[in-house]
């Protein structure tokens, strides 16, 4: 699948919830079902700056496709994640890197973020792309 189709798939899903505690609720269930990073990548070197919680990202290339994995101590931000790593992995660097994530205010969900949540947020996803690029120019 392409990015924009797991974006659209997103974005069809939250639409079936009503309210925002559904939305929650589901992005909680999300973060439940992230493969977890394993212990040995729980590092600061793998810490996203600018989150009010911890959370934790590793990447790997393999076939030409970013891998991620993740963990958070905090639920929601874990289904941030999860959300997040469930569009971007699995991916090439170069459609990571021109991505474009307008599904993030289509599902509302920056608008319903507490500020410095919503600054993880934009945190995370340069972090996923700085991987990316990291890896696009290994590539090259």
């Amino acid at each position: 699948m392409t990015i924009q189709d797991i974006q659209n798939d997103i974005i069809d899903e939250f639409s079936m919830f009503d309210d925002w505690e559904e939305r929650y609720q589901y992005m909680i269930d999300l973060g439940k079902s992230l493969p977890l990073i394993d212990e040995q990548y729980k590092t600061d070197d793998n810490l996203i700056k600018g989150c009010q919680s911890k959370v934790w990202v590793h990447a790997e290339l393999k076939n030409n496709a970013v891998q991620f994995t993740a963990d958070s101590d905090a639920i929601i931000t874990k289904g941030i994640i999860a959300i997040l790593i469930r569009v971007f992995s699995n991916q090439h660097p170069k459609d990571i890197i021109d991505a474009d994530t307008n599904f993030i205010d289509q599902i509302g969900l920056k608008e319903h973020l507490s500020p410095t949540r919503a600054n993880g947020l934009v945190s995370m996803v340069k972090q996923l792309k700085m991987y990316a690029i990291a890896y696009q120019t290994q590539l090259s």
